[in-house]
């Protein structure tokens, strides 16, 4: 079985581009075996994975169960909401309690950033991030750059764009590091208050009129406002917002990209970052994301799952 460089996946920041690479070698593989009648293969039927989510999510917990289901693995899924760790147990005892009923692997979402590394250096089992507060979300960057990949070829020098909330996106931290790795160039564009004080040492350019970041680029990768995590008030209303920040064909006319490609991570809010008709327009390749999404999760748990048999 092949391996990763790793034991755990837990950022972008912490692979290679040579990891990247076998990752995206084997979601193609496993790309061709979801869209056969029989969508199934036993690579890991002795394997048991745990989802740990203590944030709601809806298409990345999805994406990851059918990835489990997809290799045959038993999946066991855990809502924090209804667990001990509301009557006050600790992340590491809870993790360790589920790892004695024999689990080998875990997918954790957290709302605190560095939830995943405390886990990683205290228990004994791979964990997969599927997000940790708006630190990384390395999984999205990986089925973002393989979706590029697949409509791009090679993604050195492409320039891609991520526009919107990028204070509070994990999204936009791992696609920085993911397509830097491959090549590419990134910039970044919305609200100066929307904008980290950091981000310019990570070597992304700052834009703050999208007219002009939009003539600039091959791709646009459109964030939603992360609401649940902003503690006060970035920008004067969704409408003004939405002004300055959405996009729309009209603008897309004016700057005159025929060849633009739309991305975005979801959950969508229509009408504000992006408008109905491009999200469903032939610029927007969001349902390729989606269903690459499995594929590319498929190729980390089987990934994942080989370093551990391999360490062990």
């Amino acid at each position: 079985m092949s391996t990763l460089s790793t034991k755990h996946l837990l950022g972008i920041k912490n692979i290679t581009r040579e990891d990247i690479e076998q990752i995206f070698q084997t979601a193609d593989n496993f790309k061709e075996v979801i869209n056969r009648p029989i969508k199934k293969v036993p690579s890991l039927r002795d394997v048991t994975i745990a989802n740990i989510f203590f944030e709601n999510s809806t298409r990345t917990k999805l994406s990851f169960e059918l990835a489990e289901k997809r290799l045959s693995a038993d999946v066991v899924n855990f809502s924090a909401s209804s667990s001990s760790v509301k009557k006050g147990e600790t992340l590491v005892d809870t993790v360790n309690n589920i790892l004695a009923m024999k689990v080998d692997m875990v997918v954790m979402r957290h709302p605190n950033p560095g939830a995943c590394v405390h886990l990683a250096r205290h228990v004994d089992c791979s964990i997969v991030n599927a997000g940790d507060g708006a630190h990384e979300h390395p999984t999205q960057a990986l089925l973002d750059a393989y979706s590029l990949r697949e409509k791009l070829g090679d993604l050195t020098g492409r320039k891609v764009l991520i526009v919107g909330d990028i204070l509070h996106s994990r999204v936009a931290l791992s696609n920085i590091f993911c397509l830097q790795k491959l090549g590419a160039e990134v910039r970044v564009c919305g609200p100066a208050t929307m904008i980290p004080r950091y981000i310019e040492d990570l070597g992304v350019k700052v834009m703050l009129n999208l007219k002009e970041a939009l003539a600039w680029a091959d791709v646009a990768n459109m964030l939603r406002i992360q609401l649940e995590r902003q503690d006060i008030q970035y920008f004067p209303t969704l409408r003004e917002y939405s002004m300055q920040y959405g996009l729309n064909r009209a603008l897309l006319e004016e700057v005159g990209r025929k060849d633009l490609i739309i991305m975005h991570p979801g959950p969508i809010n229509r009408g504000v970052e992006i408008t109905s008709d491009l999200v469903d327009s032939d610029y927007s390749i969001i349902l390729d994301q989606v269903e690459n999404g499995v594929a590319v999760r498929m190729a980390v748990l089987y990934l994942l799952a080989g370093r551990a048999k391999s360490s062990s």
